[in-house]
Formats: C-alpha cells, structure tokens, sequence
C-alpha cells in the first residue's frame, strides 16, 4: 500500500456534525476503544476541525507523515498536546517542544548517549532486568501484570541508564505518572510535590557527576561537549525529565498493550512459542497496536493545505498516530487485526522526521527482552480479569491488566 487514500471527504471538514469531533474530547473514550471511531474518522473526514479545542484532527496517516517531516511549516515550539493551546513556556519542558536550530543542538549533543553500540552494552543489563521480574510470576496464579512487571520493568531500566541506583524505583514512579497529564489519579498537590522531588533529585545527581567518569546517562548528559557548547542544567534536567516519559510510560504501555492483545489470542502465542524468531517483529506490532502515543500536536507557521483541506497560519494540528496505525491505505485489509509477522510495519508510534523518538531502540530492546522471558517460561497466557485503561488522550497507557500464565 501506497499512504494514498483511497475515500474523499464526505463531510465540511469545517463544520463537521458534533458527532465526530466530541468524542475526542471525552475522557471515556480514550479509556475505552478508540479504534472504531478512528475508522470512521478515515472514511468521513480525516481532516476533521474540533471547535473545542480549536485544533485539526488528522486520522489518515499520509497526513501524519506530511506534518512529522515538514518542521518547517508545522512547528513544536507552540506546544505538543492539545492541552498546551495557548500556554506559552519560558524554557521548552522537552526537546520535542522545540524546532530548528535549537532541536538541532539538542540531539547532537545527546545523541551519543543512545548510539548503538551504548544500546548493544545495555542488552545484558536489560535482559537480566527481564529474567528477574519473569521469574517473579507464579505459573497459574492470577496477576495484575501491570502493577508486578510491565510498570516497574521499564522503570528500572530507566534507573540504571540514569545512574540512580540510589534511588527508590517508586519515587521514579511517581516523577513519571506527574509528567503525563491523565495517566494517574495524582492530585494536583501530589503532582506538584513529585516534580519538586524529581528536580531536586536529578540537579544533585547531575551536579555530582559533572567532571567524573561513568557509562551512565546522567554522566555522559553531564559532560555532553561539541566545540565548548554544553548543557545546561535546566537543559540536563529537561532531558532527563522527557527520558522519563519516553523511556517508562510508553513502554510500559506497549508491554501491557501488547500483551493483552497476546491474552486474547492463544495461537499467537502458541506460534511465537514455536518460532521465536518472529519476537522481533512482534515488538513492531506491539507498537503498531497499542500505539503507546496516542496524539503529538504541531502548529502551522504559514497557510498551507492537508488532504485537500486548507489549513491557516497559527491553527493546530493533532495527529492521531493511533489512528495512522490503522490505516487501511498502508497497512491493507489487515490494518485492523493484530498479526506478529506483519510486514512491512510502516508504523508511526515512535513518531517520524526530525522528532522520530530518541529512545526507540531501548524500547525495542526491553520489549524483546521481555517477551523472550515469558515465551521461554510459560505455555499460555489470558485474560483474568477486566482491563483498566487510562483516559489519557495522549498515552494509551493501562492501569490494571489481570492475567493468568501457565
């Protein structure tokens, strides 16, 4: 398949019935299955207007891939979630909430801190993360893998490529659930005291290790160098912040994801079983599937056009990867199935262009590490109970997945 669609509009984009525009904005659907409402976004008006949020609504994903690499004409820098129209930062909380020359900057300088060959050395540390939190499942007592494995796994990866072996995996925890906004029942006060925690942290770690030696992240963002141009603080802790999200709770939910699809489908995980070969592009449909980003938001710099559809200077556009991961028009009459050998995988859950997630081959790593473990140790896997969904609009993330492995 081409990207090419293959349905006009059927709708003013413009003014299109409230029928398909509210429901982004509701809570319970993005807690529930968004997925058929996605596809109706295809068919009727993949460049829908949401007039309550005053944004583009982009479900095809052509258009997804138009925005993600044109950052000329779609800027970061006005904010990245629908929820950021209008605010204005005075430092950008993340490198994704910047464009040209400043992006630029950003990942020359951090670059080498997720290189290959660093991902290659930390394969023996995440495998072994992987075996331990394994082994820690009982085979037939029901468990709420969320919580025991696909929560904590992720972070404690984080804590060993940061060097915070000192600090306790549930404060990390707690740092990462006050980032997103929806991912936790934390209240506001809560929210508050666990980024002043994390920032507290972080700046002593960092100041700690300016000037030493070490292969940990903190260290090499610490002592990060090109022609005397260095990292700030403010910028080190920017980083680490966004790693904390990048590296943990999208994980996190392409582990739960992923393997609540497996739960459901029994000769999947019979043929993995059997071909262990195809976990790596099982990981690939892992992120194709639950699409652990649901939406990034862009900003148009100049008066442009989308699907036909023309687009004004300063108005925003969402792009819902979770809907581009769907299409029928790259991913064919399957798009809406869930198939580990699927290939090719043109999927856009670690965005693309000049944003394409930094932390994409630790993600990668931890998802095959991970379900190498559980493939080797047990026969089957199900449902035990309901899954519980967040109703982020932006993390598709899983607050309870009971499951049952023998």
């Amino acid at each position: 398949m081409d990207g090419r669609r293959q349905t006009a509009m059927t709708v003013d984009p413009r003014n299109a019935p409230e029928q398909l525009w509210a429901p982004l904005n509701d809570p319970a659907f993005w807690a529930g299955d968004p997925a058929p409402h996605f596809a109706r976004l295809r068919r009727e008006a993949p460049v829908l207007w949401n007039p309550a949020f005053g944004y583009w609504a982009l479900a095809h994903h052509a258009d997804v891939m138009t925005v993600s690499r044109d950052a000329a004409t779609f800027c970061s820098s006005q904010g990245i979630l629908a929820t950021e129209i209008g605010v204005t930062y005075p430092f950008p909380p993340t490198t994704m909430h910047t464009d040209a020359p400043e992006h630029s900057r950003y990942r020359e300088l951090v670059q080498p801190g997720f290189a290959p060959r660093v991902m290659r050395a930390l394969e023996t540390r995440v495998r072994t993360r992987a075996a331990a939190f394994a082994d820690r499942l009982a085979a037939g007592t029901a468990v709420d893998f969320a919580e025991a494995v696909a929560i904590p796994f992720p972070v404690a990866v984080i804590c060993d490529l940061l060097g915070l072996d000192h600090v306790d995996d549930a404060r990390v925890l707690r740092w990462s659930d006050a980032a997103i906004p929806g991912s936790s029942p934390m209240t506001q006060k809560e929210i508050e005291a666990a980024r002043e925690d994390q920032r507290a942290t972080l700046l002593a770690a960092t100041i700690a290790r300016r000037g030493a030696d070490g292969d940990d992240l903190t260290t090499a963002l610490a002592n990060a160098e090109i022609d005397g141009d260095r990292l700030s603080d403010d910028e080190i802790l920017m980083f680490q912040n966004q790693l904390l999200v990048a590296g943990n709770e999208t994980t996190r939910n392409m582990i739960s994801g992923g393997m609540a699809a497996l739960a459901t489908r029994p000769e999947t995980w019979a043929r993995l079983r059997a071909e262990p070969a195809l976990v790596a592009s099982a990981v690939e449909e892992w992120l194709r599937w639950t699409t652990p980003v649901i939406s990034f938001m862009r900003t148009a710099t100049r008066a442009t056009e989308l699907g036909g559809v023309p687009i004004a200077a300063g108005e925003p556009v969402l792009m819902l990867y979770a809907s581009a991961n769907r299409d029928e028009s790259v991913f064919g009459p399957t798009a809406d199935e869930f198939h580990v050998d699927r290939t090719p995988n043109p999927h856009v859950a670690f965005g693309f262009g000049p944003h394409f997630c930094l932390g994409a081959a630790l993600a990668r790593l931890e998802g095959r590490a991970l379900l190498d473990e559980l493939l080797e140790r047990f026969a089957t896997v199900e449902l035990a109970g309901e899954v519980v969904r967040t109703e982020s609009p932006a993390i598709a993330g899983i607050r309870a997945l009971p499951l049952l492995l023998r």
